[in-house]
């Protein structure tokens, strides 16, 4: 039965079946957070946990009193016991707790220690319309070279320097990704942003990532600049370009309109300088770029990886305040101390102040893209608050985790008419990418009988707690992708032993078409041949029992018993597809026997050996999709 219907029948009950002694409200607001339990329930309610967990087990609910609920349920429990359960979003959350420890982000700010502060740039557009190229041209630096496939998969901060009207300024720039898949990351960036510099190819015009970032910026309430780039190509249309954005708001100051529009071509370098300029007249016309630079920092972490000798690396833009060396600072789960700062060169620095991007050395743990990062007076402040985080973090997703499904059994459940589930654990080497491709993968187009499901995910190696987590299940199995990442030796041990899949990537719309491919039961393992090992035939016993057996010596690699087998005789094969049916070191069964040993066997499938015939094995793995 439903759990309305379930519900239904139980209000019509009389009242002294109502014996669980749980109190009832006249619509009183019960604020709760995600993933509560029913002991948190009771606590906001001042009634006993056991009669909530009673209540529930007469609404055919079996919830323990610790148990991590649903919103779905905690909205039914309150609705039955009469009072208006309001679930407090993670941000609302988050404010809650900061204010425990005195801490306001939008507390308000002197204007007298405002200082005046470099505009940060974000340059979106569609793939392949030269925005790193651009980059490229300004910081006079080479990062397309090392994205995989030409297409940029991180998301990175720089600060140029240039000379505007006899003054030196400072320009802070975000790059983002690409392909359509960091929707999520673009959306973010726009946030951090002061302008926005749209790409758009001359030869290529308005796509549909150009409209998806311009409506990003809108989103973002930012200004924007457009730079129609590739104008040296002999198909480049400029004008062209100018028309069609006019359809989506954006009028060219040539055409009476109020968006500045700069010719570019960043591979010789041509207009680059107008680019700059007319990013520093934009700030200077439309933005009050000012920033306080006392009190404790604040600001966003742009992106973060795990690096192996440095630990947790976290690229951050300050917004607020000035952030040293040595300060306690927390961003989302993780915390720590400041150890070092580096810029984008490299270069370790002391402190950075409001719209400097660093990145940071000291955390304990990978933060999350996005995530918003405040230093605090001591370590135990900033601890505290991340493991609060880490709690509320972990109860939301314990409340949404049920039996999983394995890829194999996925299309047997679905003909049984069951509605299934496929479980997926994302690791990778930055969190932008894993957050990006958490995105996409949700954003699915599946059939209504699947159901995708992202239990886990983080950055760094593979390790044998994501194995674990993912065989957890006495008969599911979850699917752990690994984007450019791969597993730790025991990890990899421990995955084939308990027959967990992984799956390997470097660049995420592979990985999106592949899982979207494999819930609709279109993907096929892909195997290989890996050659275990040849043994030469030395002579020939005939058994009344088993036939002919060979002694063998093994001239390569390792003989293991139940392997496939073909027959080499005189370099020409002679059988294929045989199997190694038994295997005897002198006489005891053996599994295997390695190279330079004698040994007796016996083939299925083919029953003509000869003395001289080599005996070559293997085996069929599934090729890891790199």
């Amino acid at each position: 039965k439903s759990k309305k219907l379930r519900r239904q029948e139980f209000d019509n009950l009389s009242a002294p079946t109502m014996s669980s002694g749980a109190p009832r409200g006249n619509g009183q607001t019960v604020r709760l957070p995600r993933g509560a339990s029913l002991s948190d329930f009771a606590d906001r309610i001042n009634a006993n946990p056991g009669s909530l967990v009673q209540e529930m087990f007469t609404l055919g609910e079996m919830v323990t009193a610790t148990q991590s609920c649903t919103d779905e349920t905690l909205l039914l429990l309150g609705e039955h016991l009469g009072f208006d359960v309001q679930i407090v979003s993670p941000e609302d959350e988050d404010k809650e707790l900061l204010a425990r420890f005195n801490i306001d982000l939008d507390a308000e700010v002197d204007e007298e220690t405002l200082v005046s502060r470099p505009p940060v740039v974000t340059v979106m557009g569609h793939v392949d319309h030269g925005k790193t190229k651009l980059l490229d041209a300004i910081r006079k630096t080479d990062q397309v070279a090392r994205e995989a496939g030409g297409i940029t998969q991180h998301i990175g901060a720089y600060q140029v320097h240039v000379e505007h009207e006899g003054e030196p300024r400072a320009i802070t720039f975000i790059d983002t990704p690409g392909h359509e898949a960091f929707t999520a990351m673009r959306a973010r960036g726009a946030q951090a942003t002061d302008i926005v510099v749209l790409v758009v190819a001359a030869d290529d015009g308005v796509m549909p990532q150009t409209v998806e970032a311009l409506n990003h910026a809108k989103a973002a309430d930012v200004p924007i600049v457009v730079a129609v780039n590739k104008i040296d190509k002999p198909e480049a249309n400029p004008d062209k370009v100018r028309q069609q954005l006019t359809e989506y708001g954006l009028v060219a100051e040539e055409y009476g309109g109020d968006t500045m529009f700069v010719n570019v071509a960043a591979k010789p370098g041509i207009g680059i300088e107008d680019l700059l300029e007319g990013i520093l007249l934009t700030a200077d016309a439309s933005l009050d770029l000012r920033a306080p630079i006392d009190g404790h920092a604040q600001g966003i972490a742009i992106e973060a990886h795990l690096d192996k000798g440095r630990g947790p690396v976290a690229t951050v833009l300050v917004q607020k305040g000035m952030l040293r060396v040595g300060d306690s600072i927390v961003a989302g789960n993780a915390y720590g101390r400041v150890r070092a700062m580096l810029d984008e060169n490299l270069t370790q620095v002391s402190e950075a102040g409001p719209a400097r991007p660093v990145a940071v050395l000291g955390l304990t743990a990978v933060p999350g893209a996005g995530d918003t990062f405040l230093a605090a007076d001591d370590d135990r402040t900033v601890r505290q608050i991340a493991e609060q985080r880490q709690a509320r973090r972990r109860a939301a997703e314990q409340a949404t985790m049920r039996g999983r499904a394995t890829l194999e059994t996925l299309l047997e459940k679905i003909k049984e008419g069951e509605r299934t589930s496929l479980d997926l654990i994302i690791k990778g080497d930055v969190s932008g990418s894993v957050e990006a491709l958490e995105d996409a993968l949700v954003k699915l187009p599946i059939p209504e009988e699947l159901q995708l499901r992202i239990i886990h995910r983080g950055v760094g190696a593979i390790t044998e707690n994501d194995v674990n987590l993912a065989s957890a299940s006495a008969d599911a199995t979850a699917i752990i992708i690994g984007f450019n990442v791969r597993p730790m030796q025991q990890a990899r041990e421990l995955a084939d032993r308990n027959g967990v899949e992984i799956r390997y990537y470097t660049v995420i719309y592979q990985a999106i078409e592949e899982i979207e491919a494999a819930l609709k039961g279109m993907l096929k393992p892909v195997y290989e041949e890996v050659e275990l090992g040849t043994a030469e035939v030395r002579e020939v016993f005939r058994s009344s029992k088993v036939g002919l057996i060979a002694g063998c010596i093994v001239r390569s690699g390792l003989i293991r018993r139940n392997a496939k087998a073909r027959v080499i005789r005189d370099g020409a094969v002679v059988a294929e597809s045989a199997t190694v049916t038994s295997l005897k070191r002198f006489k005891d069964d053996a599994t295997e026997v390695r190279e330079g040993f004698e040994c007796g066997l016996t083939l299925g499938g083919f029953g003509g050996l000869q003395v001289d015939d080599v005996i070559e094995t293997y085996e069929m793995r599934e090729k890891p999709r790199v």
